[in-house]
């Protein structure tokens, strides 16, 4: 049996040192290491070394448990526990030295798919700010002492966030998307760190998220954040976050902006 608050110490220390290690490697400079699924998709060195880290201290410290992460290979959970991490999420903000990026860290239970997965802890940290935000499943979203709830826009309309894919191909279909989801919209935010968008849902700093192209490490920390502030978290396919789409909301927007995005 996994008691979620005993994972969150864990969580939260191994995401100050990985934080620290970033912030670091930021001062020093950043040495793209290799691109992706297109040149524009970058993966640095430090991407690389913060996940090494955070791997090892999860191994020292809970054996047997299962990683997911962005930059290095799956492993199983012999423990039912597998923990899904994203080093850090905005790396091409991080290259950029725009301080708007996140060590994202998720403990999960049962298979590592979105569809079935059941959220433990969730930690977003933004080294740049400082900011650690964090989760417990049935213990509520926090921004240290402070508890997060989600917001419903007013008359204005919403904030919404969103993303676009590397890929020129698709971005047609994110274009158009926007235009749609104009229709709730006072406006629109494209950030470029997933984890931090959810975040910032969870803490009612943005009113709705919406992405395609999303990776369980992009989005599993910052939708238990969600959840625990009272929001919705779903997507395609069947219904959950995934490649096809993360849509995360107040519980009625959420209803009325996945219309507007199917349509």
């Amino acid at each position: 049996m996994v008691d979620a608050p005993d994972l969150l110490p864990l969580a939260l220390e191994i995401a100050r040192e990985a934080g620290a290690l970033a912030r670091r490697r930021r001062s020093e400079g950043v040495s793209i290491a290799a691109t992706k699924s297109t040149i524009a998709d970058i993966v640095t060195e430090a991407d690389r070394e913060v996940e090494q880290l955070v791997r090892d201290r999860l191994a020292a410290a809970r054996p047997g448990d299962g990683f997911l992460g962005e930059e290095s290979d799956a492993a199983r959970s012999e423990t039912g526990v597998t923990w899904v991490v994203d080093p850090i999420d905005g790396t091409v903000n991080y290259a950029y030295g725009i301080p708007h990026y996140a060590v994202s860290i998720a403990a999960v239970t049962g298979e590592p798919d979105a569809r079935s997965w059941r959220a433990e802890v969730g930690v977003v940290h933004n080294p740049a700010t400082g900011e650690l935000f964090h989760a417990t499943r049935g213990g509520g979203a926090w921004l240290g002492e402070q508890r997060l709830a989600v917001s419903e826009p007013g008359p204005a309309g919403a904030l919404v966030a969103t993303g676009f894919g590397y890929d020129p191909a698709t971005r047609a279909g994110d274009l158009d998307r926007v235009t749609r989801a104009f229709e709730l919209a006072r406006d629109i935010r494209r950030a470029g760190a997933a984890s931090l968008d959810l975040a910032f849902v969870a803490a009612g700093r943005l009113d709705a998220y919406f992405e395609r192209g999303l990776y369980p490490w992009d989005h599993a920390a910052g939708g238990l954040l969600v959840l625990e502030a009272g929001g919705r978290m779903g997507g395609q396919p069947d219904g959950a976050p995934g490649r096809t789409m993360t849509l995360a909301a107040a519980p009625e927007l959420f209803e009325r902006l996945a219309a507007v995005i199917y349509r």
